[in-house]
């Protein structure tokens, strides 16, 4: 049951900025995340749009009571809420920034109400990280296995190890230890069934759903979502465009925020 306005701004610890009116952009951060990530890159818009930022529930400030296992088990619930924050910030057709796992709720939720999208941005998107016959995702089975076991059994630790990794910028440490910090702040056992919604997920299919518009944007050397990947969502959406950074990592938003808003900039220049 899609719940009242105020419930749905308060659960997802929304924040609207920019112009009172006018075009509208959605900003939605990966796993491990909050809305902050989007901190370099969002100032940059809101002298031309209404700038819509979030937190999925069970990170930031969300509303850790309003967490349910069984709609979070799939990504399908939180699609489910992408579209009821749409409605509750009245955005009408709204561009959908969407960073890692939430390029593909982006995905989702635009393939149910298309209505409400105008375009979607995807930054460093993956239908499927595992690999498949013709397809690669970048990981194998085991290794997607042993991620979610070694989460599991130290999340803290395996926090601490990874997000240097999944950062990929070795010349900013301080990039690795804030997403280490933001990793630990999360719940463990609702961090734990994300991973799960996500690195098990596979929305191949998905992609041929979607109707609206789409920017793909691919960094080199990313080690959760290769560039082959990246060439696979585009290729498999029906109106998109590939675009690759000059960044490494899988976090350009930190990383290279200059490219993001660059990228994104050209590409809502073109009608």
């Amino acid at each position: 049951m899609t719940q009242p306005p105020a419930t749905v701004l308060r659960r997802n610890n929304v924040h609207v900025t920019g112009r009172p009116v006018g075009p509208t952009l959605v900003f939605a951060h990966g796993f491990g995340c909050d809305q902050d990530m989007w901190r370099f890159v969002a100032p940059a818009f809101e002298a031309t749009h209404r700038v819509v930022l979030f937190d999925h529930v069970g990170a930031g400030g969300s509303d850790l009571a309003a967490y349910d296992p069984a709609r979070y088990a799939r990504l399908d619930g939180y699609a489910a809420d992408v579209v009821e924050i749409l409605e509750a910030v009245g955005a009408g057709p709204a561009v959908f920034v969407g960073h890692s796992v939430s390029a593909m709720i982006g995905v989702l939720a635009a393939a149910e109400r298309p209505e409400l999208f105008e375009r979607l941005v995807l930054v460093g998107p993956s239908p499927r990280y595992v690999d498949d016959d013709g397809y690669r995702g970048g990981f194998s089975q085991a290794e997607i296995t042993e991620l979610l076991d070694t989460m599991d059994g130290n999340y803290l630790g395996w926090s601490s190890n990874i997000a240097p990794v999944i950062m990929g910028a070795p010349d900013s440490p301080a990039l690795g230890a804030e997403l280490v910090s933001s990793f630990c702040r999360t719940d463990p056992t609702i961090a734990r069934r994300f991973a799960r919604a996500t690195f098990l997920s596979d929305n191949r299919a998905d992609l041929a759903r979607v109707r609206v518009p789409s920017l793909v944007l691919q960094c080199r050397d990313d080690v959760i979502a290769p560039e082959d990947v990246g060439r696979y969502v585009a290729e498999h959406l029906a109106d998109s465009e590939l675009v690759l950074l000059d960044a490494t990592g899988h976090c350009p938003n930190l990383s290279a925020p200059t490219a993001v808003i660059a990228a994104v900039q050209r590409y809502l220049a073109r009608k």
